[in-house]
């Protein structure tokens, strides 16, 4: 009999249809010769320092730092976990061979060995290795198992991970409480979740401390076309006043154009950083609710695993790149023009040295209309599915001019951008009307297509003065956030950077919406509309926590490296252990040496707000107050965003948008919808009626 071990029920499900286990028992399924049992994530866990010794029972300084000689693991406490494992055990006492059929990832290695090891498990096992649940390529798994030997370095890698994070979170944790905290709320320290703390409050502080400073630009106009000075921006009101004087008087004279063609490439496919980035930018979605519908999505078999930090795929994918595209007949407009060429075959795209564990989220061969999807699924799958459609149509072509032009020795430059060929911008042309239209919004960052002009030309112009202030930085995001996380609190726009600073982010694409609920939970940070923002509980921890290895995200994203050269048996398990040790040493007797005492209050949780005094029905009642006429619309500017609430809408090019579209409010009224000529009064009501 062969035993199959799976990670989750439903998953069990499938496998056991595809291996013709048709019997369902009690805690597994069984026939063909197979049984397919399942566990329900973890249950397994590090054992707690009392399982160890009495001494570490109670909290206690002098019992600091517990490290034990050998870690151990131990069922969790639950019933249900219980009864299951014991099936588990049952079946592998009787089987002849096991196959780990856990998801393909770090976590589901860990998961799977410590339950195999936990039931002794002494019989020969081989791994499923697979990056989606479709009928297809679970055939092609059981087809080509591999001995568990191979995922070595993975399962050591993620047992690394584990004792580090049990030997810093465990011995900081139990420290800081006991040094620190005020009426021993317990202050909970992470090897991921305090730099992460600490890049949140640290930003905090940055715009808390911003004391803005006034500046001044000079712009003017010439033909419909606006143009800025190059001196770029000036400190002195007088100064600025001066040039105005001066060019006042005088036309402008254009000295050279110049027109350049240039491309852009599709966006990257997606890794799960950034579908939660998108996700939590185009829809609000947290970065757990985006992983929780991308999961979903996995298990509904319509795109592949999604647990995923690389953003390329294998070389092996090419040759059924031309049945996914067939499976998406929603999108068939789209599909139509690549299966009517040769797909191409791009290193952008394809590249086996980018590829671990598994590929980029892509969509599968199943018709996603046959399976039942909510809301947020469709959503999320349209993303990935577009995503995948854009990779492989041509690049977007587009011509930029530059014009310089003088005006009495003053000056002025003028640029405009004008697409030539949409290329992979048609995949977005109708559903996101405006990917990009938040530049358009801006109205001043780019002349689009300029009218024609010829070097030597002169003519009136309108020159004008700006007051300006610079600007804080802008508080995180979920999204933002993770971006920070990938990147080690680096700020990174380029892809190709970001794709190679991704071996010293902190945390991984998997845990880091958990770290982030972790920080939430803990009431060290609270949401603001959008915003994250650190309680006065969690700046306070920051703000004692003198250890710079403990709140760094540069030196947590140096672990995470050598984590991942762990997992490429590049480095050894046993030297972070140590390394993590000596460290928590060093911890423990600095904090010890600390004679100041801060007392870190935790908030409590919200109150409810109390209830309203009945009425006394023989009191007088108060005289109602008129209300107030609402203030006619008469500018597109009067109309409140209903998305963010805090920015207005703006005219565009070919959508109306807010504002705020910089601080990554997405609220978009395309003009096929909602006319560019629409009186304000009237918009105003379509939005009020819609939202």
């Amino acid at each position: 009999m062969i035993v199959c071990i799976t990670e989750k029920p439903s998953v069990a499900k499938y496998i056991a249809q595809i291996l013709g286990a048709g019997v369902k028992r009690d805690g597994f399924y069984e026939g063909n010769g197979y049984c397919v049992t399942w566990t329900f994530g973890h249950l397994c866990t590090l054992k707690e320092p009392n399982d160890y010794t009495d001494r570490w029972r109670s909290w206690s300084l002098g019992a600091l730092p517990m490290i034990p000689q050998r870690f151990g693991i131990k069922l969790i406490d639950d019933t249900g976990i219980k009864r299951q494992f014991h099936v588990i055990e049952t079946l592998i006492g009787q089987a002849d061979e096991v196959i780990n059929c856990g998801d393909a990832g770090q976590e589901g290695e860990l998961i799977q060995r410590w339950v195999m090891q936990k039931a002794q498990c002494t019989k020969p096992v081989k791994r499923l290795w697979i990056s989606s649940l479709t009928d297809e390529s679970i055939r092609e798994g059981f087809k080509q198992l591999r001995p568990q030997s191979d995922f070595n370095s993975l399962y050591h890698a993620g047992l690394s991970r584990a004792i580090g994070d049990w030997i810093l979170g465990m011995n900081a944790t139990r420290l800081y409480t006991l040094k620190y905290a005020h009426d021993r709320h317990v202050l909970s320290i992470g090897r991921v979740q305090t730099p992460t703390l600490a890049l949140i409050v640290a930003r905090q502080k940055e715009i808390a401390n911003f004391v803005p400073e006034d500046y001044w630009e000079i712009k003017t106009l010439y033909r419909t076309v606006t143009f800025n000075s190059t001196k770029g921006r000036y400190k002195n009101e007088a100064e600025a006043a001066e040039v105005i004087e001066r060019i006042g008087e005088f036309p402008l004279t254009v000295k050279s154009v110049t027109t350049k063609k240039g491309k852009e490439a599709p966006p990257r496919l997606f890794d799960l950083t950034s579908l939660q980035v998108e996700c939590n930018r185009r829809f609000g979605y947290s970065a757990e609710e985006t992983l929780r519908y991308i999961q979903s999505l996995y298990e509904k078999k319509v795109t592949t695993y999604p647990r995923v930090d690389t953003t390329y795929l294998s070389e092996d994918i090419y040759p059924k790149i031309p049945g996914i595209m067939q499976a998406l007949e929603p999108y068939a407009a789209l599909t139509t023009r690549v299966l009517g060429a040769k797909i191409p075959k791009t290193k952008k795209v394809f590249d086996n040295s980018k590829v671990t564990d598994h590929h980029a989220i892509i969509p599968t061969n199943v018709k996603p209309q046959t399976v039942p999807l909510t809301q947020e699924e469709k959503r999320v799958y349209d993303m990935v599915a577009r995503r995948f459609i854009a990779a492989f149509y041509p690049d977007c072509e587009f011509s930029q001019t530059t014009v310089m032009a003088d005006v009495n020795g003053v000056e002025f430059k003028a640029t405009g951008k004008q697409i030539l060929y949409n290329g992979w911008r048609d995949v977005y042309a109708k559903d996101k009307p405006a990917d990009n239209e938040a530049q358009n919004v801006e109205g001043d960052a780019d002349n689009g297509n300029m009218p024609p002009m010829v070097e030597g030309e002169s003519g009136p112009h309108e020159p004008s003065l700006l007051k300006k202030a610079t600007q804080p930085p802008k508080p995180y995001t979920e999204g933002t956030l993770l971006r920070a996380m990938e990147t080690a609190g680096k700020l990174v726009e380029e892809e190709d950077l970001r794709e190679a600073m991704k071996e010293n982010g902190i945390g991984r694409p998997s845990t880091r919406a958990a770290i982030i609920e972790t920080l939430f939970k803990r009431r060290y940070i609270r949401k603001e509309r959008k915003n994250l923002v650190a309680t006065t509980a969690g700046i306070a921890l920051i703000d004692t926590i003198k250890e710079e290895l403990l709140k760094s995200a540069k030196l947590t994203g140096l672990w995470e490296n050598k984590l991942r050269k762990i997992e490429r048996r590049e480095y050894d398990p046993a030297q972070f252990i140590d390394e993590l040790k000596t460290l928590i040493n060093e911890i423990v007797l600095n904090v010890l040496k600390d004679n100041t005492s801060s007392g870190i209050v935790i908030e409590e949780e919200e109150k409810t707000k109390p209830k309203r005094k009945a009425k006394d029905p023989d009191a007088p009642k108060a005289p109602r107050k008129p209300r107030a006429k609402a203030e006619p619309i008469t500018a597109i500017e009067q109309i409140k965003c209903p998305l963010c609430k805090k920015g207005h809408l703006l005219r565009g090019r070919t959508a109306y948008g807010c504002s705020e579209f910089r601080s990554g409010c997405g609220f978009l009224l395309p003009f096929s919808e909602y006319p560019a000529d629409m009186q304000p009064d009237e918009l105003a009501k379509k939005v009020r009626g819609k939202w």
